[in-house]
C-alpha cells in the first residue's frame, strides 16, 4: 500500500532509535524482522504491513517522550494492543514506529465504595472480570476474544459482546481515562464522577476513535453489582428468518435477555469440528435435525422464580414461530458448553477458510431482511457467507468465505459484493460497524454511511488532536 503522505518518513535514522533506547531501555525495543512480523498483522485476513521498529513502553512519560519526537520527524506511530482486531485498525499500515501496549498490565485499584476500577488499557479483558467478580461485582462488556483481547483495544472499537444487549457496550462503562495526546501532553479527559457537563464530553470521543486521536494509559470503569443467577435456552428454528422475526417479538413481550446470539446452523457445524479438531473438547449437545438457525437466550438476575418465568414466557412467544424443541441447559457445564459453541464461531470458520469479516448493526426490526438480502447478494456475486452475532442489539456478524474463489476475484469483485452489503444495512437504517470498527478493512465504505460534512467534521477532530497526522495514519479515513 503506498503512502499518500510523502511528508511521513518511513524509514528510522540510527538517532532516532537510540534516543527510543534510552527512554525504554534496549530490551523494549525491538528491530529483529522476524519478531516485528508479530505486530504488522492482526486477525484481519492475512494483511501484513511490517512496522520499522517495535516499542515498547511502560509508563504515560515513555509514551509522550516517544511521541514528542514521532511528531517532531513526522513518524507514523501505530498503538497497538493485543492485536485481536478484525478491521486491521492496528495495522502499521505506513510502517513507522508500533507503540505496544503490552507493559501497561496492571489493575491499579477496585474501588468496591464507590463501584469503579481504575486499570491500564493492556489488561486482558476477562482477567479484569474475574478480579472484580472476586468481589461480587460486575464488568459486563465481554467480547467473544476477552479470554485475550486488552482493554484498551475494547475502548478504541467500543466493543460490546453478548451482554450488550441488556448492559450496554464498552463506551456505557467509561467514566475518565488518562491519554497521551500525539503532540505528547498527557491529560485526563473528565473526573471520576457519575455525572458531568463540564464542556465537550472527550472520553466519550476517545472511546470508538481507533487509536486515531490519542493513546490511552489509565481507564477509570464504572462496575455494577453481580448478577447471582442465570438460565439459558438454545432455540432451534426452521429458518434464520424466523429466528429474527422471534427476536422482535420476544421483546415486545417486555423480556430484556442478558445475551441473545445467533448462529446459522453451518456455524455450528463448522464450531463443532473446531472444537473435537483443534481444541481437541467435542461438543455433547446435539444440533436438532431439519433446523438451519438458532437462538442463545440468556436471561440473568437475583431471583430465580423471576428467571423461571421470564424462560417459560421466552418458549410461549418463540412457539409461534417455525422453531424446535428449547433445550434448556440444566447444569454450568452444559451453559458453559453451549457458550463455548458461539465464543468459537469466527475462529472455527477462520480455521476453515480465509474469510473477510464484516459487522453490520440494524434495527432488530430489520433483521429478516438483513439476514434474506446478505444470502440474496452473496448468490448474486458467487461467495457464500456464515452469518452470527448479537442480533438482540441487530449487531449481525458476517463472514464471507473464500473457499475456491480465485486470488483475483476475492480482491477485486468480492469487495463490490462487500458493498452492497453495507448499502442494504444503511437502507435498512443501519451502519458498517456495531463494534470491529472501519480500520482499513471498511474505510472504503465509509460514503456509504457517512455524508461529507460528517467526514469532514472527523477529519477537523483529528486535526485538532493530530496536526501533523502521526497517529495511525491511514485509518477511518
Amino acid at each position: 500500500m503506498s503512502n499518500p503522505k510523502a511528508d511521513i518518513v518511513p524509514e528510522l535514522d540510527h538517532e532516532v532509535v537510540s534516543r527510543f533506547r534510552s527512554i525504554v531501555g534496549d530490551g523494549h525495543v525491538i528491530a529483529d524482522e522476524e519478531k516485528r512480523h508479530d505486530y504488522g498483522h492482526d486477525k484481519t485476513e492475512d494483511y501484513l504491513f511490517l512496522p520499522d521498529l517495535v516499542v515498547k513502553p511502560g509508563t504515560p512519560e515513555e509514551i509522550s517522550a516517544i511521541l514528542k519526537i514521532c511528531n517532531e520527524h513526522k513518524i507514523p506511530v501505530t498503538p497497538r494492543g493485543a492485536g485481536t482486531g478484525l478491521a486491521g485498525g492496528a495495522i502499521p499500515v505506513h510502517k513507522g514506529v508500533v507503540i505496544s501496549m503490552e507493559r501497561f498490565n496492571k489493575i491499579i485499584e477496585i474501588d468496591e465504595l464507590n463501584l469503579q476500577a481504575t486499570v491500564e488499557p493492556g489488561v486482558i479483558t476477562e482477567v479484569f472480570q474475574s478480579a472484580v467478580k472476586e468481589k461480587g461485582l460486575f464488568y459486563p462488556p465481554d467480547p467473544a476474544s476477552r479470554g485475550s483481547c486488552f482493554l484498551g483495544g475494547n475502548l478504541a472499537n467500543n466493543s460490546g459482546g453478548p451482554k450488550a444487549v441488556k448492559y450496554g457496550v464498552t463506551r456505557d462503562y467509561v467514566i475518565n481515562m488518562q491519554v497521551v495526546l500525539p503532540t505528547g501532553e498527557i491529560i485526563w479527559t473528565a473526573a471520576n464522577v457519575l455525572k458531568n457537563s463540564t464542556g465537550y464530553n472527550l472520553t466519550q470521543l476517545m472511546c470508538g476513535s481507533e487509536g486515531t486521536l490519542g493513546i490511552i494509559t489509565k481507564i477509570v470503569f464504572k462496575l455494577r453489582g453481580l448478577p447471582q443467577k442465570d438460565v439459558l435456552l438454545l432455540i432451534p428454528f426452521v429458518t434464520s428468518e424466523e429466528a429474527c422475526k422471534a427476536i422482535a417479538a420476544i421483546f415486545r413481550e417486555g423480556i430484556t435477555p442478558s445475551g441473545m446470539e445467533f448462529f446459522e446452523r453451518e456455524a455450528a457445524v463448522k464450531t463443532y469440528e473446531y472444537c473435537e479438531k483443534v481444541l481437541n473438547s467435542p461438543v455433547t449437545t446435539k444440533l436438532a435435525d431439519g433446523m438451519d438457525a438458532y437462538l442463545l437466550c440468556e436471561l440473568d438476575g437475583n431471583d430465580e422464580e423471576v428467571l423461571m418465568r421470564d424462560a417459560e414466557r421466552v418458549m410461549n412467544v418463540v412457539e409461534k414461530f417455525q422453531s424446535g424443541e428449547v433445550l434448556f441447559a440444566e447444569s454450568s457445564a452444559q451453559k458453559a458448553e453451549l457458550w463455548k459453541v458461539r465464543v468459537n464461531i469466527s475462529p472455527a470458520v477462520n480455521w476453515y477458510t480465509l474469510t473477510k469479516s464484516d459487522d453490520v448493526v440494524v434495527p432488530r426490526n430489520n433483521l429478516p431482511k438483513l439476514v434474506k438480502g446478505i444470502k440474496e447478494i452473496g448468490k448474486r456475486y458467487g461467495f457464500n457467507t456464515v452469518c452470527f452475532g448479537h442480533l438482540g442489539d441487530g449487531n449481525l456478524h458476517v463472514n464471507i468465505l473464500k473457499e475456491n474463489i480465485s486470488e483475483h476475484d476475492w480482491e477485486n469483485k468480492i469487495p463490490e459484493g462487500i458493498g452492497e452489503i453495507f448499502k442494504l444495512s444503511v437502507s435498512l437504517g443501519g451502519t458498517l460497524s456495531g463494534e470491529h470498527g472501519i480500520g482499513i478493512a471498511k474505510r472504503p465504505y465509509m460514503p456509504i454511511a457517512m455524508s461529507e460534512v460528517n467526514l469532514n467534521l472527523m477529519r477537523g477532530i483529528k486535526k485538532v488532536f493530530d496536526p501533523n497526522g502521526i497517529l495511525n495514519p491511514g485509518k477511518i479515513f
